[in-house]
């Protein structure tokens, strides 16, 4: 089955050259490196090297407490990074600057995934979430690579999925040398698709320390404002409109702060607001929406906000990290379509941290009664603090799968 997927694949290259290079229209960054998703590199080796893949924006910035934490406990092994995606890549220089080699990951082929391991030799690779590539997974078993998915997550969509190419996917699960779950769900799932090394971790998204001099410029910049706010977190195409289609159901005076998950949708979603950032960094009082077109500020719009809305979840697209907005401690409202995030959402529910809503009407309703119930938006932030500190503690028992795996001890050299 891999030899007629590896044909498929080397079959429908035109395709995707084709697409990369339309894409790189609005995204430079897509037209650059090309050779590198070939397996051609010109970076820095070294002699003990860690591989981290994390495919794009949220996963670059979930994988950071583990990779700190794989730098603190390996200071003689360098860290290569890589993604799939243009912001992704960008997302890798805004958080790890020097600290890591960053690069795109070849395209699953097999002659590109060979040239790729045969360059670096990692001592250990590191796989964030999702990724299940079958020849890369391949390769790595056939070269005594050891390879660990970390914060993995399966819904029960993607698992029905992986499921009908099961001929496929199977050994590439079975493949694994260990995987890293985040819930009890994801890793039963994982199990029954072929995982056979499976323990419950945690979620490193709770690990992740919000930017503090991002939260003070939040604060500073909501109290000067001197209105309401209503933040529009992390939208997919399609989302904006709905959500400000029911706007009236929120006081006139609220500025909605509206933040696009995708850079490349700014100019398009612009068209609803009245000012930007990037060119009003202070709306006026008269502007009703207002644009969040800038990227690695996340912590700054949540502190700013009285109420997030997060996007992602009012179309079944699988929803947005909510645990951002409450360890910023701002109130969440969620839409019905949680399930990439299903068990934070059920324990953020269950802690009093957060609302969800039928549909977008039923959210702007929420978010206007919590804009003026300040008593509640308290309650609510502190529960949000509190149900992020006693979830943490991912990042130290994914780093002990890691350094178990490299043969090392927690706390010892190898």
């Amino acid at each position: 089955m891999r030899r007629l997927y590896s044909a498929l694949l080397a079959l429908s290259m035109p395709l995707i050259l084709l697409r990369l290079w339309w894409r790189g229209r609005r995204e430079p960054g897509y037209r650059r490196d090309v050779a590198q998703r070939f397996g051609s590199y010109e970076l820095p080796k070294a002699e003990k090297l860690v591989w981290v893949h994390a495919v794009s924006v949220g996963e670059v910035r979930a994988a950071a407490p583990l990779v700190r934490a794989l730098q603190a406990a390996l200071p003689d092994h360098r860290i290569l990074m890589t993604c799939t995606t243009a912001a992704g890549r960008e997302t890798l220089r805004q958080v790890y600057g020097d600290s890591v080699e960053a690069s795109f990951v070849p395209y699953d082929l097999p002659s590109a995934v060979r040239h790729f391991l045969d360059y670096f030799r990692p001592r250990l690779g590191v796989i964030m979430e999702t990724e299940v590539w079958p020849n890369l997974i391949g390769a790595c078993a056939a070269s005594g690579i050891p390879l660990v998915l970390a914060n993995a997550r399966m819904s029960e969509k993607s698992a029905r999925g992986y499921a009908r190419l099961s001929s496929l996917t199977r050994p590439a699960f079975a493949a694994l040398t260990a995987v890293c779950a985040q819930s009890a769900a994801d890793a039963e799932r994982l199990r029954s698709l072929g995982a056979a090394r499976v323990q419950v971790s945690g979620n490193l998204k709770f690990d992740a320390a919000p930017n503090s001099p991002q939260l003070s410029a939040g604060r500073a910049w909501r109290e000067a404002l001197g209105r309401p706010v209503l933040l529009l977190a992390s939208t997919r195409e399609g989302e904006e409109q709905l959500l400000l289609k029911e706007a009236g159901e929120v006081g006139t005076d609220t500025l909605i702060v509206v933040v696009p998950r995708h850079p490349q949708r700014f100019d398009e979603v612009s068209q609803f607001a009245q000012s930007r950032r990037t060119r009003n960094p202070v709306p006026a009082a008269t502007d009703r929406v207002h644009l969040g077109d800038t990227m690695g500020e996340m912590a700054f719009y949540y502190a700013a906000a009285d109420v997030a809305v997060i996007g992602g979840s009012f179309l079944p697209l699988g929803g947005q990290n909510l645990i951002e907005s409450l360890a910023a401690g701002t109130p969440v409202i969620l839409g019905p379509h949680m399930f990439n995030f299903s068990e934070a959402t059920a324990l953020a529910l269950e802690a009093g941290a957060a609302i969800q809503a039928s549909d977008p009407r039923a959210a702007m309703s929420s978010a206007s009664e919590l804009l003026r119930d300040e008593r509640r938006r308290r309650v609510m932030a502190e529960a949000g603090k509190k149900f992020c500190e006693a979830h943490r503690g991912a990042a130290q028992r994914q780093l002990a799968v890691c350094l178990e795996v490299l043969g090392i001890k927690a706390q010892g050299r190898d």
